[in-house]
């Protein structure tokens, strides 16, 4: 095991696509990982899955836009696995629209999952960090932060997230706590099959037109974000904080 063993994470987000590739291999890594989505159920083939390969892991079912169900679900987690001191904030959804098109709701909808669920979590978790005099932050922010065309409300939180993650940064280094974030590109996951669903395009013609504008010349997985977390979650990667880390498969998004 590594430097990691015995640490307790929380991945929000994680029972498909990123979320769990990081959750699998956090766990790999040698941390107990609460698994943590709105839906408790589907969270369980994840945790069964580490928990067959020796691992130690919880299902937890929270709405992380909710504050009092974000402070039971932390609480639960410390309580059945250890105080959490990794903390990625993954959840997310999507409400794509043009601009003219957008409703209140839809704009609402996004900021409250990725920004205020952010917030909750990272508020909840870090008391249990300063106590214990280490901590590691790591916020999904996303290529669409630099602007994509009918994301207003997705490029918005998703920048949002960059610049509470630096704030983070300042606020909580001197408590041992790290803060940085990671903006995938073109990701294959069930949200990007959907988004080729909604644009009437087949997966496969879709993936191949983003591959040729990736310098790597293909599509990422969950692993590659994986392998970032897992750097930022290192315990001799304290010396880097604040940071965002474009993992795109090249410079540009």
């Amino acid at each position: 095991m590594n430097d990691s063993t015995q640490r307790v994470a929380i991945v929000t987000g994680a029972a498909r696509g990123i979320g769990a590739g990081v959750v699998a291999r956090l766990a790999q890594d040698g941390m107990a990982v609460a698994v943590l989505d709105l839906d408790e159920a589907a969270c369980q083939k994840v945790v069964d899955t580490i928990t067959a390969d020796g691992g130690r892991a919880l299902a937890v079912g929270c709405d992380v836009s909710d504050p009092d169900k974000v402070e039971a679900a932390v609480a639960r987690v410390a309580d059945e696995l250890g105080p959490p001191v990794v903390l990625i904030n993954n959840a997310g959804i999507i409400r794509d629209n043009m601009l003219f098109k957008m409703t209140v709701e839809e704009w609402d909808a996004v900021m409250n999952v990725h920004l205020r669920g952010a917030f909750l979590m990272s508020k909840a978790c870090q008391a249990h960090m300063t106590q214990v005099g280490f901590g590691r932050i790591v916020n999904l922010s996303s290529t669409s932060a630099l602007g994509n065309r009918g994301q207003a409300n997705y490029a918005a939180a998703k920048a949002g997230m960059q610049g509470f993650t630096k704030t983070l940064a300042i606020e909580l280094g001197k408590f041992g706590i790290t803060a940085n974030a990671i903006a995938p590109g073109f990701i294959e996951t069930e949200m990007t099959h959907a988004t080729a669903e909604r644009m009437g395009i087949a997966w496969e013609d879709f993936a191949k037109y983003m591959t040729t504008q990736i310098p790597v010349g293909r599509s990422g997985t969950p692993a590659d974000i994986a392998a970032a977390a897992s750097f930022f979650c290192r315990e001799d990667a304290g010396f880097v904080s604040g940071q965002v880390m474009y993992v795109a498969g090249g410079p540009k998004a």
